[in-house]
């Protein structure tokens, strides 16, 4: 038996085929569950893993009645409400914190793109299926890396820093006009402060050259009125 022989069986509405096509979905689904959770992210192997499968399994109940003759059912239908009802569970994902912070973006892309991957696989595009899987990871570990360095030396900057009320906000703005940073934006947090007599500012940062964040974070961290700095 051949390469493109098993393929073409893998690719059949026989139900051993459509059975393995679930498992294989169920497999790789949790493969970008896996790194998903190994950097704490709140949808992890079983989540991934259940979305894969779960689109999967519509995508072939989808094709099973489409084939019924005289049922005339709508191929495209339940894979268009799997692509709308999976928005639900990425929005789940998402949250705003207090420091208008927005996370869990590519959390929820990442279960809406598995959920597509399966129901490629569920359909019997297999191809598809491994190549959205490779690019997934690929997204999600390299230009992850790529976009963290580029952002780490963009000339814009946005952090959340904790001053003394003592003329710590006036002492900031020095500092920042001596190094040649210019205040975009300053908003006063909401937030609760480590200490009561702090203010929490959350400033929009020119830093009127590429120049890394960290030695940023480094010189506003080293004066004696800044208690607490990060990068948002």
């Amino acid at each position: 038996m051949t390469f493109a022989t098993i393929i073409d069986y893998l690719q059949s509405t026989d139900s051993i085929a459509v059975a393995i096509r679930l498992v294989i979905a169920t497999v790789f689904g949790g493969l970008v569950g896996w790194e998903r959770i190994i950097k704490h992210h709140s949808a992890g192997i079983k989540t991934h893993a259940l979305v894969s499968l779960g689109s999967a399994s519509a995508t072939a109940l989808n094709i099973y009645l489409a084939m019924i003759p005289g049922l005339n059912a709508d191929a495209s239908r339940i894979p268009a409400g799997v692509v709308s009802g999976i928005g639900f569970i990425g929005a789940g994902t998402i949250i705003v914190t207090g420091r208008k912070q927005i996370k869990g973006l590519s959390t929820a892309a990442t279960v809406w793109v598995t959920s597509c991957m399966g129901m490629a696989i569920g359909a019997g595009y297999l191809e598809i299926g491994c190549v959205c899987l490779i690019m997934v990871e690929f997204s999600n570990i390299l230009l992850k890396q790529l976009s963290n360095k580029v952002e780490g030396y963009s000339k814009f900057m946005n952090i959340y820093i904790e001053v003394n009320k003592n003329r710590g906000v006036n002492k900031l703005r020095n500092l920042l006009s001596d190094n040649g940073f210019s205040i975009i934006s300053m908003t006063k947090s909401k937030e609760k402060t480590l200490q009561s007599s702090d203010t929490g500012l959350i400033l929009d940062l020119d830093l009127g050259r590429n120049k890394s964040h960290d030695e940023v974070l480094n010189v506003l961290s080293n004066e004696e009125f800044v208690n607490y700095v990060e990068e948002v």
